[in-house]
């Protein structure tokens, strides 16, 4: 059964068409990358995906909820990680999490479960303004991961992490799959998107020009993104 369900999905800013009619569906369990250069659309289609941002056009079910009707249970079925890292700096990491975890009703030993796992456990009392880029992304990856939400987005998540926890990035999305969460996310690192990616929606000035199905050669998809990459 399908699980997510873009149809004709379309944003205009003005007279400028950030994303055109844009539909693909997507199953329980299966990861989809977003790949494309700067103004590809990646981000404008994130932001509709995560209610952030109204469609112009279209529709999105997630779960057979309608995200413009039932905009309130839709959002609750969902974990998501912004391109730009915003948080009170004066907070804790604790604090940080803790408050998100009040508003997900999530129990509070789920935090250290988290903060074990994206390494942030031993700084869990640090402020937020004294934590590293690679740390605030971790951070925030672990934002979206509370309450196991069904459905998983992500913008950019890789960017300002060093080798090492790049391939802790790409073990936890994994995990994650394995557990039945769907998952979208944006990269400009072909190796993650060929390594996590069941399918990847290459895009160019709004519009979807490209569906690569990942399937055993992963080296072989990521040439292929490289070149495409390249070519835009």
């Amino acid at each position: 059964m399908t699980f997510i369900k873009v149809d004709s999905v379309s944003k205009k800013f003005g007279k400028k068409m950030a994303l055109s009619s844009t539909s693909f569906q997507l199953q329980k369990g299966e990861c989809v990358v977003l790949c494309g250069g700067n103004g590809a659309g990646k981000s404008t289609l994130l932001h509709i995906l995560a209610a952030i941002s109204k469609p112009t056009t279209g529709t999105v079910w997630l779960n057979n909820v309608h995200l413009q009707k039932n905009r309130q249970e839709y959002v609750s079925q969902i974990g998501y990680m912004p391109d730009d890292f915003f948080a009170q700096q004066m907070m804790t990491v604790q604090e940080f999490l803790s408050f998100y975890a009040a508003h997900r009703q999530v129990a509070e030993k789920q935090i250290d479960e988290i903060l074990q796992r994206i390494g942030l456990l031993e700084k869990k009392r640090e402020l937020v303004k004294n934590l590293s880029k690679g740390m605030r992304q971790r951070l925030v990856f672990g934002q979206a991961l509370l309450g196991s939400p069904l459905l998983l987005l992500l913008d950019e998540p890789t960017n300002g992490l060093d080798p090492f926890w790049v391939n802790e990035f790409v073990a936890i999305l994994q995990e994650v799959k394995k557990s039945g969460t769907t998952i979208v996310f944006s990269t400009h690192m072909m190796d993650v998107a060929a390594e996590v990616g069941d399918t990847i929606l290459f895009m160019k000035e709004g519009k979807i020009v490209k569906t690569i199905r990942n399937e055993l050669d992963k080296e072989k998809t990521t040439i292929e993104l490289l070149h495409l990459h390249r070519s835009v």
